[in-house]
């Protein structure tokens, strides 16, 4: 066997050849198994800070290369997860190896079961320990006659800790970046992890501008209980952002049962299929949140929303150390106006002129109305349909 020293260098310099995690597994595997170990098949599990998902997989195979799959929350409920050797290194944070060529190895595992009808001769699962107390776990199984040789499986042992310390990195990346999408947005994120984090450091950028509240819920939270209240705007907001996002749309603020979204217009980019991407997100969350109500027997969800176009001043604004990366401005100012406009009048989903001209075949003049802030009253348009 060759010396494993390159591979454990490389591991230790951050396998900086590896643009994403999955590469770095590839061309690890790639190099142990030049260096004379019998890598058949290889798995790094890593455990995640996501609304939604626990944590991610990433195979090896020789044959098939690198495969990455993700299991939601759920999962850890499954006897999958409960059964597998995995658990048992989080829970003991000791090496379970199990000599699949041995005769007397015992089938404790549904996996050692199906390695060994797969032809994996040895089976070893180490713990992966994070700086931060947490574990994760990395696998490793050959198909060699008489499975991994004393010098294999210690070339494998001294691989653990350089491992560990790049999957760290490489997880606290992800981690800080699903957190800032989850909490402030995809394109707000990526502004934020490049670098724009000083406050004042603001952009103006032209947008659709959605602002949207559920009507009557100051009545709502003094009759129902806390949770029942936070499960009524979950579902409610359940039914919105997903349509934002699936139209292009960024989600920028919840504020109570209120939440300010932008299309942001690039340059060059036609506003007009901006504002009609905005005006068909509007109608699928009317859809959606029809479709919940034809199957709930609760009261009925009422919303207003109101569309406008405009510039928007985008960026960091706050005291201190505690910022809040936003949009402000007169446009912003205009379409939290015709919100409370939309209440009034009954409507669902209003629109200032400067949207409706962008697609005017769709809208339907609701008059002129006075506008706190604004000294004319101005033009408010309702959906067609």
């Amino acid at each position: 066997m060759s010396d494993i020293r390159q591979v454990l260098d490389w591991l230790a310099g951050g396998a900086l050849s590896g643009a994403q995690s999955q590469d770095v597994l590839a061309e690890l595997c790639e190099r142990m198994v030049a260096c004379g170990i019998p890598l058949w098949r290889v798995a790094v599990f890593v455990a995640t800070l996501h609304p939604d998902v626990m944590g991610r997989a990433f195979r090896w195979q020789a044959a098939a290369g690198v495969t990455v799959s993700s299991a939601l929350h759920s999962f850890v409920e499954t006897d999958d997860y409960q059964q597998s050797p995995v658990v048992a290194v989080y829970k003991t944070r000791t090496v379970v190896r199990r000599r699949l060529a041995d005769p007397n190895c015992p089938d404790d595992f549904p996996v050692v079961r199906e390695l060994r009808e797969q032809g994996a001769t040895d089976y070893a699962a180490f713990p992966l320990l994070f700086t931060d107390g947490s574990i994760h776990a990395a696998t490793w199984t050959t198909q060699a006659l008489g499975g991994f040789t004393p010098e294999q499986f210690s070339a494998i042992e001294a691989i653990i800790p350089p491992l560990a310390r790049v999957a760290e990195i490489r997880a606290l990346r992800r981690t800080a970046g699903n957190l800032i999408d989850t909490y402030v947005g995809h394109q707000t994120g990526e502004r934020i992890m490049s670098g724009k984090i000083r406050r004042g450091h603001v952009e103006t950028l032209r947008a659709a501008i959605w602002l949207s509240d559920m009507r009557g819920f100051t009545a709502l939270s003094e009759r129902l209980p806390p949770q029942a209240l936070i499960d009524r705007l979950n579902v409610y907001f359940g039914a919105q952002v997903p349509a934002i996002l699936d139209h292009g749309g960024e989600v920028l603020k919840f504020m109570g049962d209120g939440l300010l979204a932008i299309f942001p217009i690039d340059n060059g980019q036609d506003a007009g299929s901006v504002c009609r991407r905005a005006l068909d997100c509007a109608r699928a969350f009317r859809d959606r949140i029809a479709a919940l109500q034809r199957q709930s027997d609760t009261d009925a969800i009422r919303f207003a929303v109101a569309l406008h176009v405009g510039e928007v001043m985008y960026g960091n604004i706050g005291g201190g150390n505690r910022l809040d990366f936003t949009c402000i401005g007169p446009a912003v100012n205009l379409a939290a106006r015709l919100e409370k406009v939309a209440a009034k009048l009954g409507e669902a989903v209003v629109a200032s002129a400067e949207f409706a001209a962008h697609c005017p075949k769709h809208f339907r003049s609701l008059g002129e109305h006075p506008v706190a802030g604004f000294a004319a009253p101005r033009p408010v348009f309702g959906v067609a349909d």
